[in-house]
């Protein structure tokens, strides 16, 4: 099937466009579910008398979870199938939002917002999903119109909840606006789980040998994959230490979160250990081998492409505001332009992936993004508001089409391990952000957009040193036999 029968079918809901349209929904609800609170935030600061102190608490522990919840999911989706893990993070979605609709002290807010992170790893389910469904020719548009119209998620809620909150009314119209959202993901878990099945009548759904880490194919790699796992504690003591700046840990229960992230670190090391032993006593198969090499590389574009977005969207409508001296609310639809670019952005990624190699076209719009936030960079009060919304939204474009190209490969490392690497890498993503959010807590917004570009151009020349997915790979089969699947 050629990509234009594929954007042919796109109308009819049947077959694999039914799947892409039932899973990239299913993101999209989580997405809303998981920034329902930031529309909200002063109606919430209000009716509940808090400080703005505490307001940012929330803001940071909305994410801190995500980290870890995207390698946790990545395993449960490569063990249990697509179908029902999205279904119960669904169901689990509804019930942490309808936790923190009802909630009445800000530690409970807190303890809700910061189980909500978990919500921010239902992305991971659908790239295996999507993967299992879309031949290579078709997979990177497929992944990047999966990732493009899920991400809307948040830009609907930042649009709708504040008039759902005002129709209801009251001190509590906040919370029965975030109730809505709650009931749309619990509603959508029945109709996800009845509309869908992992694979096509017929496929193999491969699953990983061992459970507890990522296996790898050689010594070096597993050295590497340990080493690749550090960056994720360290940007969980990041977030720590920025809780405890706010004053909301005391120095006691922060050193005690410092030492259990490493014990963590070293159980995860023994799990890691047990997986992948094999491979320090008996070569793996050649035809079994993949490069870790190749996650390693993805993870490092992400960071720099979703991590960077994910700080920019956050900063955007008060850098406008402050540098054209401009209303907050004509600011805030300026800001929105950056995340509105994602919708047509990714998929063209993964269009270009498709058609002009993979490779290349990450190296391409890498090099362009990173370019791109140079200008940014430049951007001062004397420019017309029109260019600076030009350069912001051609930057943004270049950008998401690099996250797109991120997601057109991972599915092309190792069918069985898809959920697992594309965990790694999304991790990766929310590592950046808090890299970037703390940079820009130090420095001004032309010196935050400089490192930007630096840590792009950094990850471009990682992305030379990337095999292009060709030829096929291996896939054991439940009785033994080898299934080859094409990638090229």
């Amino acid at each position: 099937m050629s990509t234009s029968s594929l954007r042919a079918n796109f109308l009819s809901f049947s077959g694999r466009a039914k799947i892409l349209h039932t899973t990239w929904f299913a993101f999209f609800v989580t997405f809303l579910v998981w920034f329902n609170h930031a529309p909200l935030l002063g109606l919430i600061q209000e009716t509940m008398g808090l400080s703005d102190q505490q307001i940012k608490t929330l803001l940071i522990l909305n994410v801190a979870l995500t980290i870890p919840a995207r390698i946790i999911t990545g395993m449960l989706v490569d063990v249990y199938g697509p179908r029902r893990t999205y279904s119960a993070m669904l169901l689990a979605t509804a019930g942490l939002c309808f936790f923190f609709a009802v909630a009445q002290t800000f530690e409970a807010l807190a303890l809700a917002r910061f189980l909500m992170g978990f919500v921010g790893a239902g992305f991971v389910i659908g790239i295996r999903m999507i993967s299992e469904w879309y031949p290579h020719q078709q997979l990177g548009l497929a992944e990047g119109i999966y990732k493009g119209m899920g991400n809307v998620g948040s830009a609907v809620a930042a649009i709708t909840l504040p008039t759902l909150a005002l129709l209801f009314g009251g001190d509590d119209g906040w919370r029965y606006a975030m109730g809505v959202t709650g009931v749309i993901a619990f509603v959508y878990a029945f109709i996800y789980y009845l509309s869908v099945s992992d694979t096509p009548v017929g496929s193999t759904y491969f699953k990983p040998n061992k459970s507890g880490g990522l296996e790898v194919t050689s010594t070096r790699d597993f050295f590497f994959y340990l080493l690749m796992n550090i960056p994720m504690y360290g940007a969980m003591a990041v977030l720590t230490w920025k809780v405890t700046l706010l004053g909301l840990l005391n120095d006691y229960a922060a050193d005690a979160i410092y030492v259990s992230l490493v014990a963590l670190y070293l159980f995860q090391v023994s799990q890691i250990y047990k997986v992948n032993k094999e491979v320090f006593h008996k070569p793996v198969d050649e035809i079994l081998k993949y490069n870790f090499k190749q996650v390693a590389i993805l993870s490092i574009a992400y960071a720099v492409t979703f991590g960077s977005e994910l700080a920019v969207v956050s900063m955007l409508p008060l850098f406008f505001k402050d540098v054209f001296l401009i209303p907050a609310a004509l600011a805030g639809i300026f800001g929105a332009s950056f995340a509105v670019i994602d919708v047509l952005s990714c998929p063209s990624g993964g269009w270009m992936s498709d058609k002009f190699g993979r490779k290349k076209s990450l190296i391409l719009m890498l090099a362009g993004a990173s370019l791109g936030f140079f200008a940014m960079s430049q951007i001062t009060g004397e420019w017309p508001i029109a260019l600076a919304v030009a350069v912001i939204m051609v930057s943004s474009f270049f950008l998401g089409s690099a996250a797109g190209c991120v997601f057109a490969i991972v599915p092309m490392i190792r069918r069985r391990l898809t959920g697992q690497i594309a965990g790694m890498v999304g991790a990766y993503g929310n590592i950046g952000a808090v890299l970037f959010l703390t940079v820009f807590s130090f420095v001004s917004p032309s010196v935050f957009f400089i490192t930007i570009a630096g840590g792009i151009a950094v990850a471009a020349v990682a992305s030379l040193f990337l095999d292009e997915p060709k030829g096929s790979m291996a896939e054991v089969m439940p009785d033994g036999t080898v299934q080859i699947i094409d990638v090229h």
